[in-house]
């Protein structure tokens, strides 16, 4: 619904109005006549609640066989069937409806007296929501199968939405939540809390965004513009918190194969020591650690002190192919990760900008 005050002057026909006078073409009454004498019933269609502003009535004019009431102050909250499947980028064509209650068109006829040009109004007007693009008069008429056909009065306007408001608090956030996210391809896969942790922000202040949009929109069963923008960007940052997952998967399946691969022939590690790397990223071996370059970790730092000073000089050989093979299966693996996350680095921004090009085209 809406809100909007209007001055209106109406004037009618009536012959029992008629009077005789060589001198006056008109006869200036006090408003209180207007008590007195009948006065068409004209409503507003669709109102929820009107009333007149009495301090405006001051006088009215008797003309031969016409009646005028001078201008008027009229503050109407009616409603107006709008459609929302383009909300905030929407424009609603709404109408202000002027109906006899009780008179059809047998008894009582309205019309614009100056056809369009009967409404005038500010050319810079505009309400809390929307501007007001179009302003027009227009008439037609109203059927109803009790009582036959009535006049009705149109007052025609298009309203377009203001979308300042909608951008910094619904577009603005959402696209900066989407582009947090994909700071998680820049950083290490090894830094299990870090990326996780990125993830779930995003999306945990996303489903807040949407929450609080929610609330504020009008309630209906279809999907609005905005809900297609916010759920588009909040599957994006989904995705890239599935994105690590399958980069945290491939990487744990990998190192299962090359340490199954050529740890039967030096007999060196365990799967313990796999499971352990793919919760925090570093291998748990009591005996030696690899060495993961050219990435150093500190666990690696304090494990491999720790063995050299319980390895013979006798072990230096088995060390050396130890680490060897540790190394190279490290390569390997975070090679693959470089792939997937480099990938994701170009795609995610790419594929967002392309989505952002069709939707504000579509839309505006």
């Amino acid at each position: 619904d809406f809100t909007m005050t209007l001055y209106l002057r109406h004037y009618w026909k009536d012959e029992r109005l008629s009077f005789r006078s060589n001198k006056n073409k008109s006869m200036t009454f006090d408003g209180r006549l207007i008590k007195k004498i009948w006065v068409p019933d004209v409503f507003f269609v669709h109102s929820k609640r009107s009333f007149i502003h009495d301090t405006t009535l001051r006088k009215c004019e008797i003309f031969h066989f016409c009646f005028s009431l001078p201008f008027f102050r009229i503050t109407v909250s009616a409603m107006c069937f709008m459609d929302f499947s383009r909300f905030p980028l929407d424009t609603q064509n709404c109408s202000l409806e002027l109906e006899s209650y009780a008179y059809n068109e047998d008894d009582l006829m309205l019309y614009w007296k100056h056809g369009n040009k009967s409404l005038s109004t500010d050319e810079h007007i505009s309400l809390s929501q929307f501007f007001i693009e179009e302003f027009s008069a227009s008439s037609g008429l109203a059927f109803y199968s009790s009582t036959g056909w009535y006049n009705r009065l149109f007052i025609n306007f298009a309203l377009r939405r203001h979308i300042f408001f909608f951008v910094l608090q619904s577009y603005f956030p959402a696209m900066l939540m989407v582009m947090l996210s994909w700071v998680s391809f820049w950083i290490d896969r090894r830094a299990v809390p870090a990326r996780v942790s990125l993830g779930i922000t995003t999306v945990l202040t996303m489903s807040t965004i949407m929450t609080g949009v929610s609330a504020s929109m009008p309630q209906v069963s279809y999907i609005k513009a905005v809900d297609v923008y916010l759920w588009i960007s909040f599957l994006f940052v989904f995705l890239s918190v599935i994105e690590y997952a399958a980069v945290n998967y491939l990487t744990t399946i990998e190192e299962r194969k090359q340490l199954k691969k050529r740890g039967k022939a030096s007999g060196m590690y365990s799967m313990d020591a796999v499971q352990a790397m793919a919760f925090d990223g570093c291998f748990h071996d009591t005996d030696v650690d690899m060495d993961l370059t050219p990435f150093p970790d500190p666990c690696e730092e304090n494990e491999t002190r720790a063995s050299q000073t319980n390895i013979s000089s006798a072990d230096t050989p088995r060390l050396k192919r130890k680490r060897s093979l540790k190394g190279n299966v490290g390569r390997i693996i975070l090679q693959n990760n470089h792939v997937i996350d480099t990938y994701s680095r170009i795609i995610f921004p790419s594929v967002y900008i392309v989505f952002n090009f069709f939707y504000w085209g579509l839309y505006i």
